[in-house]
């Protein structure tokens, strides 16, 4: 499967959550790129939007490769698929720092004058635009989970099987659109995975 852009993926997630229409559902995207898709999931399903600031914590040498990731709380979560010993703790301490420094940044830039809505008692539906190891919606999952949501829906267009079966078992329910086997890179599966800037998520969180 693939997408034209955030926006069809979108669509197609709408389409996949349409019965949690009229229940009021608080959509958390994860910036930068789920925010506008949440901005549309939340739109459809007549629900309140909000945003939750979680970092992937990237390797030495080669950051785009997640060894992690932090939570707005300081909680970190490890990559369970790396070998005991592969990241030295240390440098793991030194950039959950770093990552921390930017989301506190990054709260008082998206939303300055108030605090994240309460999830009590309702579902909340956390939308990102994919995952390959998922240490990212995972940390968010984990720290929205002693908020005592009523349920917690992870919904993302694409994911490698096995970081599928991960989030499978950190959320209430799991709506991912595509799977492939072969997975190489979120961005190879849309024709247009353009970067979203902190100025469009604050669009979106303000529209």
């Amino acid at each position: 499967m693939r997408f034209r852009n955030r926006a069809h993926a979108a669509q197609l997630l709408i389409a996949q959550l349409a019965d949690y229409r009229g229940v009021n559902p608080l959509v958390i995207g994860i910036p930068r790129g789920g925010v506008p898709m949440a901005r549309q999931v939340a739109d459809a399903l007549e629900g309140e939007l909000d945003v939750i600031l979680v970092r992937k914590l990237g390797m030495r040498g080669n950051p785009e490769f997640a060894v992690g990731a932090v939570s707005e709380d300081g909680q970190i979560l490890r990559n369970p698929h790396l070998p005991p010993g592969a990241v030295d703790e240390a440098y793991l301490e030194q950039e959950a720092a770093a990552q921390l420094e930017l989301i506190r940044a990054r709260r008082a830039r998206y939303a300055p004058s108030r605090d994240p809505v309460d999830p009590n008692e309702r579902v909340v539906i956390l939308v990102d635009d994919g995952t390959a190891t998922g240490s990212t919606m995972i940390a968010a999952l984990r720290a929205l989970r002693p908020r005592r949501a009523r349920e917690l829906v992870a919904a993302l267009p694409v994911a490698p099987p096995e970081t599928a079966a991960r989030l499978r078992r950190e959320a209430d329910r799991l709506v991912v659109l595509a799977t492939p086997d072969d997975f190489r890179a979120v961005g190879a599966y849309y024709d247009d995975f353009g970067q979203v800037s902190d100025e469009d998520v604050v669009a979106a969180l303000g529209s």
